[in-house]
């Protein structure tokens, strides 16, 4: 049995991870529409033997208030669709897989399930979904619906959404087409199957028209924390993506979740928990503690309070206390997100920080684990929440592109290589093989054979 080692996501938007990453004097904010910096970014991760891109996305530009769209402060979230980015980086790459997000709640089955066989069969089996709801009402304008889901409503949406998805991909068994010229059979029609599915949110006829894509299914991967997002997760989920801040709440999270899977038939190793983590790493400690308060002071205040309140849910002005004093004790907040909120509350007591400060380190990684060192002093981190069930792998988020992710694959990877925890070479071709994850059997080709040995 192979040694299990830490498997890497590496989250790079264009503009950067940090909130003020952009300003940063080595980025390069105007290409981010640029392919050729896209590709620049991949293949640097691809040196790196990450396991995936991963790109979030949304469905609206992200105003979090009136003053912040008026200063045109931030980048609001404007870029490359992603399954349309990777299908193109997919084709000067070998081995990286792609993680696209795309929403359950203002997609539909038909159309995702084509876009990501596409882009799985483009790409040799390198594709992954990466299921959202959806948390932004601005998106329900954009799409001619007057009231956004509740979160009930949209989560037990999205668990049949996949199900459908999983469905329309099984539509064609892996050997159904023949190509026989001298007979003219095409495919094999005994093995084509229509879905036909009739549920509460979707009613879909199939079959797919697409040939089943070469991973079986595109990863799924997750990255809800709701009592409504580990279900799903435990459900469907091969990868998810965590908020983490101390190891005892990552090993809650992580013992939470896989002990979950077993009423659904799965494995603990079936679903690979990958925190997120915002690395700033150098040769000397003090250097990467340079780089963390160099990009803290590029954050605007007006927007670093905006982040803040809508990450935090706070629901007073911030921009009435002093900055520079600690956070007020009684301050009320929103109640949706409370996992998020709760803990950004948490950290600002924990560590007494001004408001000043709580917005710089929300604006490094919005919440996610932040750590500054030395190679040697990520690593142990790293490790100690790899081997202590915290944690398969981390979701790297660097705080400037391409700065921060050149620093982890030159520093950061050939430590954890000297350790043994991490590859020096990819296992396989394909996204699954490369995260020690099975090949889903056909659905219908598994009843015909329970009805068979029946």
């Amino acid at each position: 049995m192979s040694k299990r080692q830490i498997k890497l996501g590496a989250f790079i938007p264009t503009t950067s991870q940090h909130v003020a990453g952009w300003r940063h004097p080595e980025s390069r904010p105007q290409d981010h529409l640029n392919i050729d910096y896209a590709i620049e970014l991949a293949k640097t991760a691809e040196r790196g033997l990450f396991d995936a891109y991963f790109l979030a996305d949304g469905l609206s530009v992200r105003w979090s208030s009136a003053v912040e769209g008026e200063k045109g402060l931030g980048d609001k979230g404007v870029g490359f669709e992603p399954v349309t980015l990777f299908a193109a980086l997919s084709a000067v790459t070998q081995n990286i897989g792609f993680i696209a997000t795309a929403s359950t709640t203002y997609e539909d089955p038909y159309i995702l399930a084509r876009k990501f066989a596409s882009l799985d069969h483009i790409s040799k089996g390198r594709a992954a979904w990466n299921v959202v709801t959806t948390a932004s009402a601005d998106a329900a304008k954009n799409f001619n619906i007057q009231q956004h889901p509740e979160p009930k409503e949209r989560y037990e949406r999205a668990d049949e959404f996949i199900e459908v998805t999983q469905k329309l991909w099984d539509s064609w068994e892996d050997d159904t087409f023949h190509y026989n010229k001298e007979t003219g059979q095409f495919f094999d029609a005994r093995k084509q199957h229509q879905p036909n599915h009739q549920g509460q949110y979707y009613q879909v006829l199939g079959a797919l028209n697409v040939s089943r894509p070469p991973q079986g299914y595109p990863v799924i991967v997750q990255a809800g924390q709701s009592e409504d997002g580990r279900e799903l997760a435990a459900k469907y989920a091969e990868v998810i993506f965590t908020a983490q801040q101390k190891l005892e709440d990552a090993q809650a999270f992580y013992r939470d979740v896989k002990s979950r899977l077993i009423k659904y038939g799965r494995h603990a190793d079936d679903l690979k928990i990958m925190p997120g983590v915002s690395i700033f790493v150098a040769q000397t400690e003090a250097e990467a503690r340079a780089k963390y308060d160099e990009l803290n002071a590029y954050i605007h205040p007006t927007l670093g309070l905006n982040l803040l309140k809508q990450l935090g849910g706070f629901t007073e002005d911030l921009s009435q206390f002093d900055l520079d004093q600690t956070l007020p004790e009684h301050l009320t907040q929103a109640q949706n997100g409370a996992s998020r909120q709760q803990l950004i509350l948490e950290i600002a007591r924990k560590n007494n920080f001004t408001i000043r400060q709580l917005y710089q380190w929300v604006a490094s990684a919005r919440g996610h684990w932040t750590l500054i060192g030395t190679p040697e002093q990520i690593v142990d981190q790293l490790q100690a929440w790899f081997e202590n069930e915290a944690a398969d792998g981390f979701n790297i988020l660097p705080p400037t592109t391409p700065a921060s992710l050149d620093d982890f694959v030159d520093l950061v990877v050939p430590e954890l290589q000297r350790r043994g925890l991490f590859r020096t070479a990819y296992e396989g071709k394909t996204l699954r093989e490369n995260l020690g994850l099975k090949r889903p059997e056909n659905q219908y080709v598994l009843k015909n054979q329970q009805v068979q040995a029946s």
